[in-house]
């Protein structure tokens, strides 16, 4: 059997010029045995007439289609999508220490003395060039290669080799020993960075659960506000025909004019509700639009209602477990205390003594020419070698026993946040249930409560065109109508924000909707 407050999913084309003809042709659904569909169809045809044009003439905006819009134009997930690509260049610039890094340097000189009583005049220039390679390893070993060739030259000449050239090739390593030794420790900056591409993610994510959750509230408060301008406009007309009965009434002495009265009364409150509801309409499509495009608050919406909602109530269990493993804020905190067991790894290296030792090997030769040189640099004749190490400790090591300190003060401060998370969850996912299973409930009672109110008000506008009630009692009976009618819209985009704000706490609205984050 239909329900008064299912007038939106009744589309009926009239050619109603007025008010009244529909209030005319409901006086006599109202007489039908069958009042509650009487209702149910006058409220209908109500809705067809009043409704403007464009409206029932525009195709239905589903809510599918706002999410889509949103998560392609919203601005707050414009500005979200920054923030993993920021993170993720971030890996790049950490592994950067680890690149090979080629050195060129060279220079280019000349000199010269005047002659002396004793000595005569000379000049010399030289030019050098020194090609070399580093490369850092994730063990922490540095390897690098270099090869200089010098040329020099003087007048008069100063030896048998004119221009002279000398060439060499070292090779080295360095390698740390306590401090920056190993795998774990060297690569935790680049870890630590893809931790943060991950949070990352997870933060856009969250972003676009909040966007998707906006957006039904919207969407399902705009349904609600057009529907309770339907309403409203309808109590106005009713207002309307009973101000009309009621100077008809006077003039043939059945009624006062005290009715005459609050029957007028009846209709300034009435008109005023209208406004504020018309009001309340743009206000809910202009918060609906800024959701789902940019600049385009002028652009006209389709038609919106609300959606068909199970019986079924949620199960706390599945929630929870769900929430757990879907909740980008949760999910964020256990990356952040993977990324502060790192910093405490780097902090406890730090504090150990640095002590580094090193080899270089080098090959030399000269000769006449650069070619030769380099030929007689690898004359295993020209060789020299060297080791060295080097020893560096603070002998009070308080600000790296302070560093440490902070990293693990940091990393339980953070597993403790996480365990808050977890208890929050909890209790979030609770209340969502709670609210969901009272506020089905809810919508029940107050679709009932209508009902009850609908047949109030029939038993009353009877009794005074019977002539046995005032349009005071009309009027009362008419605003419990409206009340309980406005009532049950409330209880039902309650239940739809109860639903939106469950399946935020889940993670589950991207699963809901398909959306696949880039």
């Amino acid at each position: 059997m239909s329900k008064p407050s299912r007038f939106t999913a009744v589309t009926i084309s009239l050619n109603f010029s007025t008010t009244s003809r529909v209030l005319s042709l409901a006086q006599l659904l109202m007489t039908h045995p069958l009042r509650r569909l009487a209702a149910s169809l006058t409220l209908a045809l109500f809705a067809a007439a009043t409704l403007p044009a464009q409206n029932n003439a525009a195709p239905e905006l589903t809510l599918q289609e706002c999410i889509t819009r949103a998560l392609n134009k919203n601005f707050d997930l414009a500005i979200g999508r920054y923030g993993p690509q920021i993170a993720q260049d971030s890996i790049a610039v950490a592994a950067g220490g680890y690149e090979t890094q080629l050195s060129v340097t060279g220079s280019k000189g000349y000199s010269s003395t005047g002659a002396t009583s004793t000595t005569t005049s000379s000049s010399s220039h030289t030019s050098d060039l020194r090609v070399g390679v580093t490369q850092k390893l994730y063990t922490g070993t540095t390897l690098s290669a270099s090869s200089r060739i010098d040329r020099s030259s003087s007048n008069p000449a100063f030896s048998t080799l004119n221009p002279a050239y000398d060439a060499d090739l070292t090779l080295s390593v360095r390698q740390s020993l306590l401090s920056g030794l190993g795998l774990a420790v060297n690569r935790a900056g680049i870890q630590r960075a893809e931790i943060g591409f991950l949070r990352a993610n997870l933060d856009f994510k969250a972003q676009a659960l909040n966007v998707i959750q906006s957006t039904e509230n919207a969407y399902y408060n705009l349904a609600f506000a057009r529907e309770q301008l339907v309403v409203r406009n309808f109590s106005l007309a009713l207002a309307n025909k009973l101000f009309d009965e009621a100077k008809t009434r006077k003039e043939v002495g059945v009624v006062t004019d005290l009715d005459v009265l609050q029957a007028e009364v009846g209709v300034a409150n009435a008109r005023r509700n209208v406004i504020l509801a018309q009001q309340t309409v743009q206000d809910r499509q202009d918060s609906l639009l800024a959701l789902i495009g940019q600049f385009e608050l002028d652009a006209s919406l389709g038609t919106v209602r609300f959606s068909e909602v199970s019986d079924a109530t949620p199960v706390f269990a599945s929630s929870y477990q769900m929430a757990k493993q879907n909740q980008p804020d949760y999910l964020s905190s256990l990356a952040a205390i993977d990324q502060f067991k790192l910093d405490l790894k780097l902090a406890h290296d730090s504090a150990k003594p640095d002590l580094t030792v090193g080899a270089a090997l080098g090959m030399s030769g000269r000769n006449g020419s650069g070619s030769d040189a380099l030929s007689d640099a690898f004359d295993r004749q020209n060789h020299s070698w060297q080791v060295d190490f080097a020893f560096n400790y603070p002998l009070g090591r308080a600000s790296d026993k302070a560093r440490e300190r902070q990293s693990l003060a940091t990393l339980s401060r953070e597993q403790t946040r996480l365990r808050l998370i977890e208890q929050n969850i909890e209790l979030d996912v609770r209340s969502a249930v709670r609210s969901v299973e009272t506020n089905l409930e809810s919508v029940k009672i107050a679709t009932f409560a209508s009902n009850l109110s609908q047949r109030q008000y029939e038993l009353e506008k009877a009794k005074f065109d019977a002539g046995l009630s005032t349009s005071r009692r009309v009027l009362e009976a008419q605003d419990d109508l409206e009340t309980a009618r406005v009532n049950e819209l409330h209880a039902k985009v309650t239940l739809h924000t109860a639903i939106a704000a469950l399946h935020r706490i889940e993670g589950s609205s991207l699963q809901r909707y398909a959306v696949q984050l880039p």
